[in-house]
């Protein structure tokens, strides 16, 4: 079988949400020399592309792309120590990723990391009823190029904004885009507090965060 044939294969499992086929076609892959970085390149990318447009098609709801979510994580487990074995590191950009103080969701957050990570970016999740404080250092000690808030109660709402005062205070706000999603978002509320976009859900999050360093 070619690699090709095994990319597909893989492919096939993932958008079909089969786990185990989607690990044993990746275990097989590697065994017969298939470099790492092609199944995320052209395997996960492709993958996370087709399971994309089903979500917005509306054929695929949250719970496949949690699923989907946990056979990317699953299939980086097996490729992360050959990756860092060979010193084969290509990445889009640095994302500090965290729910906003108050709100312990973490979902969307969660499925936003795997994609992302899936795609090629370092992703430093600060997890859930995440400070301003707390937000603010790590954006001084990372220096990343996007910083993505979740915020799944409007109560967190005020924190958001606070926390976009705070980058500005700070003379941080220029190094860094802001994208912010959640149930009680909306895209006039991403205009008042002076972030960069909104994410309707985690896919349309992802390509954002795309389209910016590929600009």
């Amino acid at each position: 079988m070619t690699e090709d044939n095994i990319i597909s294969q893989y492919i096939k499992a993932v958008v079909n949400m089969d786990i185990e086929m989607a690990n044993k076609v990746c275990e097989d892959a590697i065994a017969k020399g298939t470099h790492p970085i092609k199944i995320i390149q052209e395997g996960i990318t492709k993958a996370t592309s087709i399971i994309s447009d089903k979500f917005e098609a509306e054929e695929y709801f949250i719970p496949e792309l949690i699923m989907a979510g946990e056979i990317i994580k699953t299939t980086m487990k097996i490729l992360d120590p050959l990756i860092k074995e060979n010193g084969d590191t290509n990445v889009l950009g640095k994302v500090i990723i965290g729910t906003g103080k108050g709100d312990l969701h973490d979902i969307g957050k969660n499925i936003v990391k795997t994609f992302l990570e899936a795609e090629g970016f370092e992703v430093n999740d600060l997890g859930v009823d995440v400070s301003s404080e707390k937000f603010i250092e790590a954006i001084r000690t990372e220096k990343p190029e996007i910083l993505a808030i979740s915020a799944l109660v409007s109560m967190t709402l005020p924190e958001v904004s606070n926390l976009m005062k705070a980058l500005e205070e700070t003379n941080l706000r220029k190094d860094v885009k802001v994208i912010v999603g959640g149930a009680p978002v909306t895209e006039d509320f991403i205009k008042d507090i002076g972030a960069d976009a909104y994410a309707r859900n985690a896919i349309d999050g992802i390509n954002t965060c795309l389209r910016w360093v590929k600009q």
